[in-house]
Parts: structure tokens; C-alpha cells; sequence
């Protein structure tokens, strides 16, 4: 076999100055910074709320000690915890620097997160097809082709969710994962070039390889589920470019799985292993089964262009992507691992993306792209309407009244009260998940950890349950307040305050009551 030819790219006119191309303005980045622009602004808008109260318990905790951090929620060790990931470790050292509370960066890191999303979208739509407007229509069929029940779970991208979860891991999870499968598409189609060509577009040869193996590592350390979908879309996109395993290429992605498991391996925080067998999330994501097609049935409309693809060929990369990516939810079910409902994006991804891309194939259209394209816009017009709409719809200027996202109140005025890391008893929903991300500690963390046995979390849950219970005697409750070391009560204004409790604060919006015990 002969050698390679190199060939280096020509730079012409005013860019050869510069050594670089001219920068034009597609219609993606077009319409894609536009997007970035008005989802800032709604995701800023809405309170934080939901799960943004355990993941700025996480910057806390390690904002306070970056190497050995305490438990997300409980006045425990947090070792071996999943949330201690690479990019947690980062924001933490991102709060030492600047002085920011974790609410403030997590906050400050959506609009981060949506950026590397979109370039990721881009850059992977690329990948198989260069017309212009197919981007555009993936992003638009991606954030509105979902379902006409609300969710808000992170992972689903629909523009309702977004305004909650932008700000997760999981959303930048997701967004390196786009920018994963894209480098592993030009690196599978580029195994055994006849031409090779060298210049500015980035690393090749082995050290690509290992590259995209850190990068798989990273996003399994920042966000175990969205790696799972991640992975099983790396595979389908190998196999759908590989007409031969040469020893070379075998060598080349073996390099690879070597690079991302001794990132996700030797990553000090926890040991990713100890997830595997993990049964503590998934009783609360079986509600992700139980209305699975009311959260996704729009996307179904791709059907007949993943279909056409098939066609075309049976190893085409979306079509196997979405055939390996019905693995893990059909796993979840059978197994009853609920938690890798929360793989479903990486199923709908391949339908909406298809879609995208036989919609904007240039004109003129035949009958059924014609008929294709109008069941499209309908779709996406009853998601936006039904779900999505009072994302991006201000109520000051809302003449329909949408379903506005939720807003949960802030607890600053109770934090101010509460010393770091002093714990708290709650019986209140939203302070139980929200107070946490002040620095306070609850008796009874909320969410299963594997930092905590989930049998001792359930003790403490139900010692909660019987300080709270309205027969509790004051010995009783005396002896949870000695055993956890609480300091303060957070109730609501349907609980009556003990005896022995002395009130320092009260909430004007929610009536919720601020009160100190023991010591």
C-alpha cells in the first residue's frame, strides 16, 4: 500500500494575513445565536429551583474544601459521591477564586452550558449532511418535538425544560457529547484516507484518538446517565462508517476505550464502578416509563424520514443510532433500572435530527417531503403551544395565558440566619430540596447518594418523620435534636412550632417559619 499524500490546505485572499477562513454567517449561526440570546433570557428570568438547589450544594461543599468536600446535603463525608465530578470540581474552584455562592454559578453557568449545546448540535448535524438549513430545523425539532405532557426533568430538551435544567450538568453533559459523536464521525470516516490533509481543523492521528476517549471519560465523570446514551451513539456511529476492521483501526479505537476508562478510573473523587449495581435513584424515574409517550410522541413524526434513510442504507448513523439508543430504555424496563429513562433524549435525537435533515433538502419538494413537512410544522406548533410556549412568552405580554414555568421562592431569608454546614429540619417540599444550596445541612438528605447508605438515609428520614409527627413528645424530639445536631427548624405555616423552638425569622411570601432548637 502506498503512502499516504499530504496535502495542505491553500489560504487565499485577505484571510492568508490571518491564516484562517473568512467567518460567514449561516443561517445556524444565524438563527443559533438567536436562540442562545433569547434562552439566556428565560432561563434567567425563572428562579432557580428543583434540583439547582443540590447542585449548588455541590459547589458549597467543595467551595469550603476542595479536596475533601462534605456530603451534598448531610453533615457526613461526601467520599465516593458521583455528584464530586470533574466539572463540579472546577465550579468549586471557579466559587474560591471569585467569591461566588453556588446559586450564583449555577445561574451563571447555563448560558455556558447552551453554548457548548448549540456548537456541539451544529457540529455533529455537519457530520452527515452540509445543507445549510438542516441545523437550523434539528435545533427547532429538538427543543419543540417532544411531548404535550410538561416535564422538567434534566435531559429533556424541550424549551419548557430548558428554562429549569440549563443550568445542570447534565445540559453541558450533553453538549460535549454532540461535540463526542461529532469527532468521532470525521475520525471513523477518516481511518484509511487515501488523502490525509494537515492544517488548522485539529488533531489527527493516534493522539485523536486518545483525545475523544478523554473527552467520553470527562462526560461519564460529569454525567454517568447521559454517557451511557453517549457511548451506545459512539459505537453506532463506528459501525455505521467502518467497511473493514483493519489492525490499525482496531488499535486506533482500542486507544480510545483505553483513554476514557482510565479518565473515568482513576478520577480520585469516586469510583464510577460502585454505579453500576446503584438501585437508589430508580424507584423515582419509573414515572419517566409510566408517561413515556406522552413526554415524546411528537418525535415519532421522524419515523418516515429515518425511515428513508434505512433505505437507503441499514447502517446509516442516525438509523442505528436510534436503533442501539432504544437499548437502554428497553434495559431499564426489563431490569428495572427506571433511571436510564433518562436516556430517551439519545432515542429522540436520531428522529428529530432525520427529520431535520430530509426537510431541508433543496426545492422543489416532492408530494410526500411536501406532506412531511406541513405534519412537521404542525407538530412543532402543538408543542409549543401546548408545553413550551410560556418558556420563552413573558406573562406581562402574554394575550393567551401558557403555562408559565414554575417559580419557587428563595430562602435568603432564612440562610442569613443559618451558619455553614449548621443543620436543618424541614418538612416543606421546596425548602427541602432548595436550602441545602445555601451551605446548611439537612438531618435527612432528600436524594439517595452513594456517599450515604440508603438504609441509614432512610433512618434518618423516618427520625424526621417522628420530630415532625403532631404526637411527638418533647423527650422525643429532644433526642433526634442530640443525635443529628440540629440547630434549626425550617416549617411551613401548617406546622405548629414546638414548645421548645424559639422563632427568629418568617417568610412574608410563603409564611414558612425560621426557628432555632437546641444548644
Amino acid at each position: 500500500m502506498s503512502a499516504p499524500v499530504l496535502v495542505r490546505r491553500a489560504v487565499r485572499g485577505a484571510t492568508a494575513l490571518r491564516g484562517g477562513r473568512p467567518v460567514r454567517l449561516t443561517p445556524y449561526r444565524f438563527f443559533g445565536a438567536l436562540f442562545w440570546l433569547v434562552m439566556t433570557l428565560a432561563f434567567w428570568r425563572v428562579p432557580l429551583c428543583c434540583d439547582a438547589g443540590q447542585h449548588a450544594a455541590v459547589v458549597e461543599r467543595l467551595k469550603a474544601d476542595l479536596l475533601h468536600p462534605a456530603h451534598t446535603m448531610a453533615d457526613l463525608p461526601g467520599e465516593g459521591s458521583p455528584y464530586y465530578g470533574p466539572y463540579a470540581v472546577a465550579q468549586g474552584v471557579l466559587a474560591r477564586l471569585t467569591g461566588l455562592s453556588g446559586w450564583e454559578v449555577v445561574k451563571l453557568a447555563g448560558p455556558v452550558h447552551l453554548l457548548v449545546l448549540l456548537t456541539g448540535l451544529g457540529r455533529f448535524v455537519r457530520t452527515f449532511t452540509s445543507r445549510p438549513w438542516a441545523p437550523v430545523w434539528a435545533l427547532l425539532f429538538m427543543t419543540l418535538l417532544w411531548g404535550t405532557a410538561r416535564i422538567r426533568w434534566s435531559g429533556y430538551l424541550g424549551l419548557m425544560s430548558m428554562t429549569t435544567n440549563l443550568g445542570y450538568p447534565s445540559a453541558l453533559a450533553i453538549g460535549l457529547t454532540f461535540w463526542a459523536w461529532a469527532r468521532t464521525g470525521t475520525l471513523a470516516r477518516d481511518d484509511a484516507p487515501a488523502v490525509r490533509f494537515v492544517g488548522p481543523s485539529g488533531l489527527g492521528g493516534w493522539w485523536g484518538y486518545a483525545g475523544i476517549g478523554v473527552l467520553y471519560g470527562l462526560i461519564l465523570l460529569t454525567h454517568p446517565v447521559t454517557a451511557a446514551s453517549g457511548l451506545t451513539g459512539a459505537v453506532a456511529i463506528v459501525a455505521s462508517r467502518q467497511r473493514g476492521w483493519r489492525r490499525t483501526v482496531v488499535a486506533r479505537w482500542a486507544l480510545t476505550t483505553a483513554a476514557c476508562a482510565t479518565v473515568a478510573l482513576t478520577w480520585p473523587y469516586y469510583d464510577v464502578l460502585t454505579l453500576v449495581g446503584d438501585t437508589g435513584m430508580d424507584p423515582m424515574h419509573r414515572q419517566l416509563y409510566e408517561r413515556m409517550l406522552a413526554n415524546s410522541w411528537l418525535a415519532l413524526l421522524g419515523l418516515p424520514a429515518l425511515w428513508v434513510r434505512a433505505r437507503r442504507s441499514a447502517r446509516d448513523p442516525l438509523v442505528l443510532m436510534f436503533l442501539l439508543g432504544c437499548l437502554l430504555p428497553a434495559y431499564g424496563w426489563v431490569s428495572g433500572h427506571y433511571t436510564y429513562a433518562r436516556a430517551l433524549w439519545a432515542v429522540l435525537v436520531p428522529l428529530q435530527f432525520a427529520l431535520a435533515v430530509e426537510l431541508a433538502a433543496p426545492r422543489p419538494w416532492q408530494r410526500a417531503r411536501r406532506v412531511l413537512g406541513g405534519a412537521a410544522a404542525v407538530g412543532a406548533c402543538v408543542g409549543f403551544v401546548t408545553v413550551h410556549a410560556g418558556a420563552v412568552v413573558p406573562r406581562s405580554v402574554d394575550p393567551v395565558g401558557f403555562a408559565q414555568p414554575t417559580r419557587w421562592p428563595s430562602y435568603d431569608w432564612a440562610a442569613r440566619h443559618i451558619g455553614p454546614g449548621e443543620v436543618v429540619i424541614t418538612d416543606g417540599y421546596f425548602a427541602s430540596h432548595a436550602i441545602a444550596g445555601y451551605g446548611p445541612n439537612l438531618a435527612a438528605p432528600i436524594w439517595p447518594d452513594p456517599a450515604l447508605d440508603e438504609q441509614r438515609r432512610k433512618r434518618r428520614a423516618a427520625d424526621v418523620r417522628a420530630y415532625l409527627a403532631p404526637g411527638s413528645t418533647r423527650a422525643e424530639r429532644s433526642a433526634v435534636v442530640r443525635r443529628y445536631h440540629v440547630r434549626w427548624l425550617l416549617l411551613t405555616r401548617w406546622h405548629p412550632v414546638p414548645e421548645e423552638a424559639v422563632v427568629v425569622a418568617w417568610s412574608r411570601r410563603t409564611g414558612e417559619v425560621l426557628a432555632r432548637v437546641g444548644g
